[in-house]
């Protein structure tokens, strides 16, 4: 709060504070010393005005003294010739902050080229809330502001820090400004409880501050002013005062009158006294209201006001410390993961040293497989040798042989020998190549793996979590029901499951897969609780269910005619525009389908003779979905019905009519139909008493309210009725 406490200029607290047309506050010192001349801008602003063939507004009095108009800035990028004129008044543009921006009027969007003056006689205050009027739609103003008429060169004018937004003032300058009594009563309040406090104590509470240096901007106690800022050396420069004293209890005194206030005018916004009402032509046709009841007023507003924004901050406050905790457990949840991390990576690195030893295993196997082939080929050789080297010396004896006739015993032999060995040693020997290469001839492929390190990276791999189900989004209405639920946070899903049971507690069904989040699901059974859950999934699996939702259908159809399923357009029958009433045109029976089917529970509903002038037999009654059209109901083995004329009823299926009942129908008669499949049995009431016994027995399947008509006869349908008591012996 303190920020708020502080003036925009000096950034201390506020020091007799003033409040602006534009309701930012300035202590009245730094509103006087802010304040410049303005009768420079004064003529600058006729000048601008007499060239652009305006007139600025004649509403305010000579008494009138200071006028707010709103500025807007923008990048200014000055040439040659305002550089000079920006140098000459670079005192004032400092303190105003206007010297490097633009400011142009602003237009009010309701009156964009009116001149809106809110004024209080001798007040000293005029606020402009919009442009004039002359200059409307003028680009690029500069910024020029027209004080009231009448001023002389001892206007003042004033720049809101804040806003920008100017203010004129007569001779009186900024002491024209009204005090702003309550943000010095709250500073006051402050001060007392806050500021009065030295900021160098160190035991709690600190010891009250007895003075507070203006250049250090610390408070300081007796003994902390002595230990911590003597009146001695570079410190002895420094001003010393004392602080802010406590707050005091005001009176609202009127400052012209000297009397309480006790009125406030409406059209001025100005607490005024009894005087202030006596003067003539000051509040005579203002809306003056009592000053406590204002004020309770505005408090009651603003406190709630401050509730509702108390209740966003609560709301943010919670929202922060979620974020908080959030912050903890992503810490926890990163700090785990990383071990998870941790954990595959090594667990791939012992996997590729597990593939290391296999691959050197297999190149030793390679190796002692070459070695151990290379030296079965050397022994083989070795052995050719040894038989060979064997075969010279034997010859080379016998070579020395001088019996010619021993010599030739053995000659021929020893021919032939060296001669196939000769040849087979080409072959064995001299051809032979190593049989194996010392060459290693394997390669590693590692790219693949190489590669597949490389787009080693993060996938969810994590099952969603479950769906959040939106009761109030939820409903059941006839015999259909809609579930919505909410993605759930923190979780990537490629789409939803949702399931519902059989009404009475059963097994759970798929209803739906796909990827929206709400789902009707239509041909329920009527008066039955469904239980209905949602869960989510993606690649990695399916996730949990959401929390069960029971919706209970209606007690009793309300239900129409379907005029697509009685045939659309071409079928010869006659809808009214809410699907109620049907009528034929031509002689040949025409079947119409009600909206819903049935397959469980009692249903009960009526037809009302609208008109029924033919000699004709109407049949009533229920149907399969493929009933034939073009017939009378009861014609196949698809409808069960009763059809009736204005004398006695048959009951008919599959064209064997049977069980006649006296009593027939004329135009305002009206036929119910009783379809219990509780009991599996189907009845017929006329004009509220029963036509026979019970019709047909033993119906399994889904039903369709039907009935088929020709021309003359014209029936409306009543839905939504509670089923009669009836006899089922």
């Amino acid at each position: 709060m303190e920020e708020e406490l502080r003036c925009p200029v000096c950034k201390q607290l506020y020091s007799s504070p003033v409040l602006l047309p534009c309701y930012h506050a300035l202590c009245l010192a730094c509103a006087l010393d802010i304040q410049t001349a303005s009768s420079s801008s004064s003529s600058a602003a006729a000048a601008a005005a007499s060239a652009a063939g305006g007139s600025s507004s004649s509403g305010s009095s000579s008494s009138s003294g200071a006028v707010a108009v709103q500025l807007h800035q923008h990048q200014h990028h000055p040439g040659p010739s305002s550089t000079s004129s920006a140098s000459s008044s670079s005192s004032a543009s400092s303190t105003t902050g206007s010297s490097s921006a633009t400011e142009s009027v602003s237009s009010d969007q309701d009156q964009a080229d009116k001149v809106s003056i809110l004024s209080e006689a001798d007040s000293g205050v005029i606020c402009c809330t919009s442009r004039p009027g002359s200059y409307a739609g003028t680009p690029n103003l500069q910024g020029l502001l027209f004080p009231p008429s009448g001023s002389g060169s001892s206007v003042y004018s004033l720049v809101c820090p804040v806003c920008r937004k100017l203010v004129f003032f007569d001779e009186l300058g900024a002491r024209n400004l009204p005090l702003y009594r309550a943000m010095e009563s709250i500073v006051d309040r402050f001060c007392e409880r806050e500021a009065l406090r030295c900021q160098m104590c160190e035991t709690e509470p600190p010891k009250v501050a007895t003075v507070i240096c203006e250049q250090c901007e610390i408070r300081y106690c007796d003994a902390c002013r002595e230990l911590c800022h003597p009146a001695r050396g570079p410190l002895a420069k420094h001003s010393l005062t004392k602080p802010r004293g406590a707050c005091q209890l005001r009176e609202s005194i009127c400052g012209e009158h000297t009397e309480p206030l006790t009125m406030y005018c409406m059209g001025c916004k100005l607490p005024i006294c009894n005087q202030c009402i006596g003067e003539q032509n000051r509040h005579q046709s203002h809306d003056l209201q009592s000053i406590t009841a204002m004020c309770k007023a505005q408090k009651t507003e603003l406190s709630h006001n401050l509730q509702q924004l108390s209740e966003k901050a609560r709301s943010t406050t919670e929202f922060i410390q979620r974020l908080k905790g959030m912050s903890d457990k992503v810490t926890d949840t990163c700090i785990e993961f990383e071990r998870v991390v941790t954990s595959q990576c090594e667990a791939l690195i012992a996997a590729i040293h597990a593939r290391r030893d296999v691959l050197l295993d297999v190149i030793r196997s390679d190796k002692e497989a070459k070695i151990r082939t290379l030296k079965d080929q050397q022994a083989s050789c070795t052995g050719k040798l040894q038989q060979t080297t064997g075969l010279i010396q034997f010859c080379i004896e016998a070579l020395k042989e001088t019996d010619s006739a021993a010599f030739l015993q053995v000659g021929s032999m020893l021919i032939n020998r060296v001669a196939n060995t000769d040849m087979t040693w080409h072959q064995e020997v001299t051809n032979a190549a190593p049989r194996v290469s010392p060459i290693i001839d394997l390669t590693l492929d590692e790219s693949s793996v190489i590669r597949a390190i490389d787009n080693l990276n993060f996938i969810q791999m994590k099952l969603p979590l479950a769906p959040i189900i939106i009761p109030e989004d939820c409903s059941a209405e006839n015999n259909s029901v809609t579930v919505a639920w909410q993605a759930p946070g923190h979780s990537f899903v490629q789409g939803y499951v949702l399931e519902l049971d059989d009404g009475s507690g059963g097994e759970f069904r798929e209803v739906y897969c796909g990827k929206e989040t709400i789902c009707t699901v239509d041909g329920l059974h009527f008066n039955s609780m469904y239980n209905a859950r949602v869960k989510a999934f993606n690649n990695t699996g399916e996730g949990e269910y959401s929390e069960l939702i029971g919706l209970q259908t209606a007690e009793v159809a309300w239900f129409t005619f379907d005029s697509v399923l009685s045939g659309g357009p071409c079928s010869g029958l006659n809808f009214s525009t809410d699907n109620q009433t049907v009528s034929a045109d031509g002689w040949e029976h025409r079947v119409a389908l009600g909206s819903v089917g049935f397959s469980r529970g009692v249903h009960y509903w009526e037809f009302t003779i609208d008109k029924y002038t033919a000699d004709t037999d109407p049949a009533f009654g229920v149907a399969r979905l493929d009933v034939a059209r073009d017939k009378m109901l009861g014609k196949d083995d698809k409808g069960f019905a009763m059809y009736i004329d204005r004398q006695r009823s048959w009951f008919q299926h599959n064209s064997v009519h049977e069980r006649r009942v006296e009593g027939g129908i004329s135009t305002g008669s009206t036929v119910g139909v009783l379809l219990d499949l509780e009991r599996h049995t189907l009845h017929f009431i006329v004009n509220e008493m029963p036509q026979g016994s019970v019709a047909f027995r033993d119906l399994y399947g889904v039903f369709y309210p039907a009935v088929s008509v020709n021309r003359g006869v014209t029936l409306t349908l009543h839905t939504g009725l509670d089923a009669p008591h009836m006899d089922y012996h």
